[in-house]
């Protein structure tokens, strides 16, 4: 008995599931289909590790989703992901599962890590680059701005 569970916990892997939702889903309806994506990982076997709840966002190109016979294209969608530990042989059947959803768009199931992996926005003391400030000379006055040598000079360029 205690060598199926060692065997069970060695098939068992860490995986991501990111996902397009339809973006005609009002804002009522989506914390509902996010809810339902987590429990089709769960009925799987699946053990969440961390999930972030779908946001509306531009596509970066119109993708198409074909609904009972009928070609639908979106140029936004809900996007949403599911970090989860699950066997192997069972990520087959989630992703089946998950191309019969007509509120999916598109999905993307990658093998990952526990850990983190969003890189974290760093502030560096000094690796911004500054220009350095001069001290305006108050005695040196603007000088004032000729608009017809401009006009020859932009005049002399274009011919």
């Amino acid at each position: 008995m205690e060598n199926n569970e060692e065997n069970a916990v060695s098939n068992s892997r860490v995986y991501e599931v990111g996902y397009l939702l339809v973006p005609t889903l009002s804002e009522e309806e989506v914390p509902a289909v996010y809810g339902n994506i987590k429990e089709l990982v769960s009925s799987f076997g699946g053990e969440m590790i961390a999930d972030e709840m779908p946001r509306m966002m531009p596509l970066a190109y119109k993708m198409v989703k074909v609904v009972a016979n009928v070609r639908n294209k979106f140029d936004s969608a809900y996007f949403g992901w599911v970090k989860f530990n699950m066997d192997g042989g069972k990520v087959v059947d989630l992703k089946k599962k998950l191309d019969l959803d007509p509120k999916i768009i598109r999905f993307l199931v990658l093998k990952t890590v526990k850990e983190n992996t969003i890189a974290a926005k760093r502030f560096v003391r000094g690796s911004v680059d500054k220009k350095p400030r001069t001290a305006k000379n108050e005695n040196e006055e603007a000088t004032p701005i000729n608009k017809e040598e401009i006009d020859k000079e932009i005049d002399a360029l274009i011919a």
